[in-house]
């Protein structure tokens, strides 16, 4: 008989393949009645046969880094590479405190590493330390201040081994899981101590260099590593190791900002100060806590960092190095300043959207950048820059048969709930992800039984942020053109006032004819019809989807929220996001209307009472008639 092809190895295959055999042999007889004693033994030979075959499949697989399943097996392909696995990091805060010493003349106050204070969060409480000694100087009336004191959430620990190399293989693990390796701290005590750091780039290293490395084992522990007198100095036999960590709660220690003293404060005479310490103050919420980096995150950030080799030259190693320095990225993006027009060259501009909230604190972009320098070479300087979110709203009416819907409310309801599920999909909350426009009318047909068809209109939206009562220039890029339309008012915002007009103005456009350009316009609304109150208060791009208003003194906005909602209309339905625009689909402020489809009921099979809806998505002045007075955003 031909051999088969043994690529399907489940086990009703593999039965069926050992019966195929059976037939081609006459010495057996009877093994294809499924009552018989044979085939209890075929399904033996077949269920072993596939146990085998899947023990074969998953060892193999954990062999490679893109398929490998099991942390251990993961993180040790990692390792083959020099990626270690970026640890559990504690949330950090940063607080002030002071020390009256009264009568006590000392001249420094040192706040020993270790606990130091006990944060709430939602009912529950975390220990925050440090993991060095923090020194503050006595000043004006014998007080010393702890000013911009960063504390780290978790509990300090300590673990002391001794070097003993009559020992095989002596390792130095440690024995708690959830350690923030930023944290560790070694000290090699033997006729000195020493103080080792940790490795941060093997150039620089030669045989005397006091440096360790830290690598992930099994059960998410950590184990210390020396030198061998080549690469590294290799402590002496008999030396003590004193190793000093934080064990954090990652993501759980985030945002919690009320704070108790419960750390140690000795003065020069090494007393400890145990009165005079007052209320201690918080500047930063706690943040930047997270978990151990998950598996996904390793396989798809170690071959990246491996290909830059840690160093950030082209926009796109940014985007690999980033979430090994900063863990709390959601989605990260970066450019070369030679794509803007002017070109910046010599610039690398980044924009983080991190996991929890929308921007990152000034105090978060600079401990970034201060972790890339290590990476940046010279020559080429990192900017970071905050994130611009891109709003896509859609206007939507839905057609339906009468007879098969006869609640409109929850065809409403069904038809919100498919938009909110789009709006939570890859194709956007992203940089670069597109609004796909038939996906979204395809997704409305199937939201719900008895809709026959939709017409949907898309308006992309950008929120402004004023300076109030100060004079400022204002540019807003879309990053997608914009429609063109005759008439002009294919833009429009949300009411504020400025100073120098009464009342509530709006924002409009109005177009150069035989060009791509157009102004912008300040306008009220005067029984509902637009009056022109500045005539030239900016500039608008068709092309490039750019608006830029020009000097103006912005004193007040009619949303509670303080931000001026700037809508466009896009020229295509399909709308993208460059460079450091941010997609996200606005199903709050979309809205969805019902209308019968009285052709499809047979109630008006003629179609002369049947409603129809344009499906531009404004028409010149009817666009400024949406916004009346107030807005219908307040």
């Amino acid at each position: 008989m031909s051999f088969n092809q043994f690529t399907n190895l489940d086990f009703q295959t593999l039965r069926a393949q050992i019966k195929d055999y059976l037939r081609v042999n006459s010495d057996f007889a009877d093994f294809d009645f499924e009552g018989s004693n044979f085939s209890t033994l075929i399904d033996l030979l077949a269920y072993n046969s596939y146990i085998t075959a899947y023990n074969t499949n998953m060892a193999v697989n954990e062999c490679f880094l893109d398929s490998a399943t099991l942390r251990e097996n993961v993180v040790s392909l990692a390792r083959n590479i020099g990626y270690v696995p970026r640890s559990a990091r504690s949330a950090q805060a940063v607080v002030n405190f002071s020390v009256d010493l009264g009568t006590n003349d000392t001249k420094i106050v040192t706040l020993k590493a270790g606990q130091v204070a006990l944060g709430i969060q939602q009912g529950s409480n975390y220990i925050f330390s440090i993991p060095d000694d923090f020194v503050a100087t006595t000043g004006v009336n014998n007080i010393a201040a702890f000013d911009n004191l960063r504390i780290y959430e978790g509990i300090y620990l300590q673990k002391t081994f001794q070097i003993d190399y009559s020992q095989p293989n002596q390792r130095f693990i440690l024995p708690n899981a959830n350690i923030d390796t930023t944290s560790i701290r070694v000290t090699v005590t033997s006729t000195t101590s020493e103080i080792y750091t940790l490795y941060d780039n093997i150039l620089r290293v030669d045989a005397e260099s006091k440096l360790f490395l830290i690598q992930e084992i099994e059960d998410e522990h950590y184990e210390i590593l020396f030198g061998d007198g080549i690469l590294g100095k290799k402590p002496p036999s008999g030396a003590i190791v004193n190793v000093s960590y934080i064990v954090s709660n990652g993501r759980a220690g985030n945002d919690a900002k009320n704070f108790s003293f419960i750390g140690i404060l000795r003065d020069d005479t090494d007393t400890t100060v145990t009165s005079g310490i007052s209320v201690i103050q918080t500047t930063n919420k706690a943040s930047m806590g997270d978990d151990i980096e998950e598996i996904s995150s390793v396989k798809y950030l170690a071959p990246r960092i491996y290909s830059s080799q840690y160093r950030a030259v082209t926009a796109s190693d940014y985007s690999g190095i980033i979430p090994f320095v900063y863990a709390n990225v959601e989605s990260v993006t970066a450019y070369g300043g030679e794509e803007l027009d002017p070109p910046e060259y010599g610039k690398v501009f980044i924009s983080i959207k991190p996991k929890n909230g929308s921007f990152l604190s000034q105090i978060t972009k600079d401990d970034i950048s201060r972790q890339l320098r290590q990476y940046s070479i010279a020559g080429i300087k990192p900017e970071i820059i905050d994130l611009k979110y891109l709003y896509v709203e859609v206007d939507t009416s839905v057609y339906y048969n009468s007879n098969s819907v006869s609640d409109t409310t929850e065809l409403l309801t069904s038809v919100t709930k498919a938009l909110t599920t789009y709006s939570k999909s890859s194709d956007i909350n992203d940089f670069g992800g597109r609004f796909k426009y038939s996906k979204v009318v395809g997704l409305i047909d199937a939201s719900a039984r008895g809709v026959t068809s939709n017409i949907t209109k898309v308006k992309m939206r950008r929120d402004l942020i004023p300076e109030f009562n100060t004079f400022a220039t204002y540019e807003l890029c879309y990053g997608n053109a914009f429609y063109d339309q005759p008439n002009g008012y294919g833009i429009r915002s949300t009411g504020f006032s400025v100073t120098g007009i009464d009342g509530t103005i709006y924002l409009g456009d109005i177009p150069t004819a035989g060009t791509s350009f157009g102004k912008i316009v300040f306008f009220k609304l005067v029984n509902n019809l637009p009056l022109i109150v500045k005539n030239d208060a900016g500039t608008v791009d068709y092309v490039h989807g750019e608006i830029n208003l020009d000097v103006v003194n912005i004193s007040g906005s009619t949303l509670a929220s303080g931000l001026i909602e700037v809508e466009a209309i896009p020229d295509s339905n399909d709308v993208i996001a460059l460079k450091d625009l941010y997609l996200q689909l606005d199903v709050t402020n979309s809205t969805v209307d019902a209308l019968p489809d009285v052709i499809s009921s047979g109630e008006n099979t003629s179609a002369t009472s049947y409603v129809t809806t344009s499906s531009y998505a404004s028409e010149s002045i009817y666009t400024c008639l949406l916004y009346t007075s107030p807005s219908p955003r307040d």
